[in-house]
């Protein structure tokens, strides 16, 4: 059979096309699923895992024109950060907003992945790429996540240790801060008796105590990795049964969390600092409570509603936080006993803060799917406009 040849040399090249589950595997590899926030959906939202993809569109929100915009390039997948369906749908026709924009994508055969308040934790994520459009240096998370670490500790014979070591770091356990593959290891004697129905790895089936030199191995890890360290752990090790023991640490997590934290290359007045943030996010209007004089550099940020970290901002010595959706009782918070503003606190609203997600994703996932054609919709998404009108009384 000639196997050489021009047909034969094309068919060679050819890629296997990537699946909406392949996509969401390297989505939540960068933000775990678990990292969302207890009221949030994220996820694949309609459609079928299984579905090849070659086209898809990315967009902060679903809306009829985003959803035109796949149909016109025959796009198989949608990927936005909020998600369509948030709360509960008791039907699916299309008498109405969400229920219809479903039921067009259940029928057009188009699926929607939603990757929403993970995003927001995850490093690189959405507060960060917030911080770097307004042009901030060494940014760090303004928040970690609370009571998400753990910790294993197992029993393993010493020729063994590197090993299960190895292979739980590979897993991701053993990160603390800038380091990987971190363990704690002790030395000790394991005891067993072999039953008539084991098959150990020392000693016989239905044999006499065995003692043997083993190590207790400790690494820490992040909550929602604690299935695939154990499965590595398992694998690794040499015995039938493994003893091992789960533990909750008490201290944030610190490779993922909420809003982030940086500084300017120098500092500038209040008052140019609010014309950075109109120009950096197209913001037309902002609002914002501080003293126009002030000194700015040590800057925090959170994209989209963070009312919720006004404190957590004031607790890292910012001189602004910028985020949105906050109201109006909570720009007295920033304020100290005499009236005067401990921190600027500056709100350009929610889409503004949250619209280079899209380049987010497409930098991200064209950098893993070269092969897709990823495409940033031409539509804004925002239901709410900015009217600025003749006079502007501060």
């Amino acid at each position: 059979m000639q196997l050489e040849g021009p047909r034969f040399q094309w068919t060679r090249n050819i890629r296997m096309a990537a699946s909406v589950s392949d996509i969401a595997r390297v989505l939540e590899t960068w933000a775990p699923r678990a990292t969302a926030q207890s009221y949030d959906n994220v996820g694949l939202q309609v459609g079928r895992a299984s579905r090849e993809v070659t086209r898809a569109v990315i967009a902060l929100d679903l809306t009829p024109d985003v959803v035109a915009e796949a149909k016109a390039m025959h796009a198989e997948l949608i990927v936005t950060h909020h998600p369509l369906l948030f709360k509960g749908v008791k039907s699916v026709t299309p008498d109405a907003f969400v229920s219809g924009l479903v039921l067009d994508l259940a029928e057009s055969g188009i699926a929607l992945y939603s990757i929403h308040t993970n995003l927001d934790a995850a490093r690189n994520g959405v507060s960060f790429g917030l911080a770097e459009r307004l042009g901030l240096k060494d940014i760090s998370f303004m928040t970690g996540m609370d009571d998400a670490v753990r910790k294993i500790a197992t029993f393993v014979p010493v020729d063994h240790v590197d090993a299960v070591h190895e292979a739980m770091a590979a897993a991701g356990a053993g990160r603390i801060g800038a380091y990987e593959a971190c363990s704690f290891r002790t030395g000790g004697t394991g005891t067993f008796r072999p039953t008539t129905d084991a098959q150990p790895f020392i000693g016989s089936a239905g044999g006499s105590m065995e003692r043997v030199t083993e190590v207790r191995l400790e690494m820490e890890f992040a909550a929602w990795l604690q299935h695939d360290v154990v499965q590595a752990m398992k694998h690794a090790h040499p015995y039938e049964e493994v003893a091992f023991d789960i533990m909750d640490i008490r201290k944030p997590y610190r490779d993922a969390g909420l809003g982030a934290i940086g500084s300017l290359a120098r500092p500038e007045a209040l008052r140019s600092f609010l014309d950075r943030v109109t120009e950096a996010l197209d913001a037309p209007t902002l609002r914002y409570a501080g003293d126009l004089d002030a000194s700015i550099q040590r800057v925090a940020v959170c994209g989209g509603s963070g009312s919720d970290f006004i404190d957590a901002a004031l607790s890292s010595d910012a001189h602004a936080y910028v985020t949105a959706d906050v109201t109006y009782h909570r720009y007295f918070d920033v304020l100290g006993s005499d009236g005067t503003p401990r921190m600027a606190l500056i709100d350009p609203g929610h889409y503004e803060t949250e619209r280079l997600t899209e380049d987010l994703l497409r930098d991200h996932l064209s950098g893993h799917f070269p092969d897709i054609t990823w495409h940033v919709t031409g539509t804004r998404t925002a239901p709410v406009h900015s009217w600025i009108g003749s006079s502007f009384i501060q």
